[in-house]
């Protein structure tokens, strides 16, 4: 099995992300693609960004009719501040069968560079990149490599951000949410 992870706080998940994973699940060699959402770092603290079981609970309702996404809250229980190599290094211990390979947007590739232990998590590990709108568009020496495949995904330019300073402006966001996810959001008053 060939899992796809998707690393985000996701907050909250928004149609975009959904296009995205199922664009990588359907349109490459992916059975799956888990959605990991990422702990709020205890170092840090940000009045918008909802608790770690708010944000997975958002993530389930967006994905319960896919059968090929799923919800993953791996990285909550893993030491504190946390970095990729470690949760590839627990989730290839843990599902020994299982090959896990990264998804990022190009942005994300162009800093790849930067971070902890890149060239182990590149020797083990292939990347999926959809392209994004962004200012940084340099190609880097990673573009050529066998490991990375630039998916021609759709372009989503819809922002967690966005999302939560509309909906704290009073502005009907709905249909850049999956229902599910809207629905909790204006049920429990988040971002308001």
């Amino acid at each position: 099995m060939k899992v796809g992870l998707y690393f985000g706080t996701f907050n909250p998940i928004h149609i975009g992300h959904l296009v995205i994973a199922n664009h990588m699940v359907e349109f490459s060699d992916l059975d799956q693609v888990w959605f990991v959402v990422t702990p709020q770092s205890p170092f840090k603290t940000k009045q918008s960004m909802l608790d770690n079981y708010q944000r997975l609970e958002m993530v389930y309702r967006a994905t319960e009719d896919y059968p090929k996404l799923r919800p993953s809250d791996i990285e909550f229980n893993l030491p504190q501040p946390n970095y990729t190599i470690n949760t590839l290094v627990y989730l290839q211990e843990k599902y020994t069968d299982y090959e896990f390979a990264l998804i990022m947007g190009e942005d994300n590739l162009n800093s790849f560079h930067k971070w902890k232990n890149y060239e182990v998590i590149l020797e083990n590990h292939e990347l999926y990149v959809y392209p994004r709108i962004s200012q940084d568009t340099t190609e880097n020496d990673l573009h050529q490599s066998k490991k990375v495949h630039l998916i021609d995904a759709p372009i989503m330019e819809i922002s967690s951000t966005f999302i939560r300073n509309s909906i704290k402006q009073g502005k009907l966001v709905k249909p850049l949410l999956p229902n599910r996810v809207w629905e909790y959001l204006d049920e429990m008053n988040f971002y308001k």
